[in-house]
């Protein structure tokens, strides 16, 4: 979730992570990372693929279309070791935004020039019983940051951007920021359109709801290392009882905390003193990514439960550890675990670059995840940052 205001240009999610093992996960490379290639035949797929084809993306919008994406081989093509292979020089990834980036008119431009995206905010108007597109093109600022507008606008918008690239859509991964990984995995198929957009508006309900029953705050802490913030945070709760956990681990020198607003007070102060350049209080309505998101996190489950997942046509890089994921098992289990655990998005980007990434374009309105990207990156003339317009 991003905050509503560009003033600090941050996100916010985090609690306590499960142990991970060491070693790392990466894709194998393939022809269809290395070669200018066709797209996949229908003639090379079963009767079973032919109609679960998503009209969203289709294959020919997509690489990475070889047999152990279509889910003929049940075991993906990840090889576990310590060292990455070496992989295509010109790999991409494209990113998704979460809550903050959103503004009235966002999405205007792509409904008035393309039929495809029209197409798609005219059922999201259907699939959630109002006119969303209303509210997105030319209602208030105050309604756009309602929860269960915000988190669908932001979905939407992404989404359609991703679509509307066409064959220029060609992740050899991709990663979303908080809301933006069911963005991502929309994009990348593991669901289709309508259960995504489905889940976000069930996921902006569940929040909302957790908000009002469990009260609390963020805050963004600038130029301090992560180290010292995690720290302070536990010491605060350990004293007071109190609810106070890094959240967002934006990119080096920006991470958003969470929690009861008594114990973000405290911690504010102290990181302050610790050395912080700042420490600001978020206008949010919550502690999201938090504990005090636990209520919405089981609600979430149920409807997780209930929708269907497909292996994804790439890795996706999911925020609660900051792997590769392609098992739709796992990537539901991440999904519901991401509401009370911390986006590691700095770990994330660094993972994809190390994995071969070497362009990354961000789908959706504004440039807040390039802006982390660039300081991720900084440094790295290998890597390039664009938006979809780029």
């Amino acid at each position: 979730m991003m905050p509503e205001k560009d003033t600090a240009a941050v996100s916010f999610c985090k609690s306590e992570l499960r142990v991970l093992p060491k070693t790392r996960l990466f894709p194998l490379k393939t022809k269809f990372q290395t070669e200018e290639h066709p797209s996949t035949p229908s003639s090379h797929l079963s009767n079973k693929e032919k109609s679960s084809e998503n009209p969203l993306f289709p294959r020919s919008s997509l690489i990475l279309q070889s047999e152990r994406y279509t889910g003929r081989n049940t075991n993906p093509p990840f090889i576990s070791t310590f060292e990455s292979p070496k992989l295509n020089l010109s790999m991409k990834a494209f990113v998704f935004p979460g809550q903050g980036a959103q503004f009235v008119g966002m999405g205007k431009d792509l409904y008035e020039k393309h039929p495809i995206a029209k197409q798609h905010f005219e059922q999201a108007n259907e699939i959630l019983g109002f006119r969303i597109t209303d509210i997105m093109f030319s209602g208030t600022d105050e309604e756009l940051k309602q929860t269960k507008v915000t988190q669908p606008a932001m979905f939407l918008h992404s989404v359609v951007s991703a679509l509307c690239l066409g064959s220029a859509f060609e992740p050899a991964m991709v990663a979303g920021h908080s809301l933006g990984e069911l963005s991502a995995l929309t994009a990348a198929r593991c669901l289709n359109f309508e259960d995504g957009l489905k889940l976000v508006a069930a996921r902006a309900i569940a929040m909302q709801k957790a908000c009002e029953a469990c009260p609390g705050t963020m805050a963004a802490i600038i130029a301090l290392a992560d180290e010292k913030v995690e720290e302070v945070c536990a010491a605060v709760r350990e004293e007071s009882g109190k609810v106070v956990v890094p959240a967002n681990y934006n990119c080096p020198g920006q991470l958003v905390i969470s929690g009861e607003a008594e114990a973000i007070d405290i911690a504010c102060q102290r990181l302050k003193e610790a050395g912080a350049k700042r420490a600001l209080v978020l206008p949010v309505s919550g502690a999201f990514h938090s504990p005090l998101m636990l209520p919405a996190q089981e609600e979430l489950e149920k409807a997780i439960a209930a929708t269907e997942f497909h292996t994804p046509v790439c890795p996706v890089y999911q925020n609660v550890d900051a792997k590769p994921h392609t098992d739709p098992e796992e990537i539901k289990a991440n999904l519901i675990a991401q509401l009370t655990a911390s986006v590691r998005w700095t770990e994330e980007v660094q993972n994809m670059v190390a994995d071969g990434a070497t362009s990354f374009t961000e789908c959706g309105p504004g440039k807040t995840l390039q802006g982390m990207i660039a300081k991720i990156c900084k440094g790295n003339e290998n890597v390039s940052i664009h938006g979809v317009n780029d």
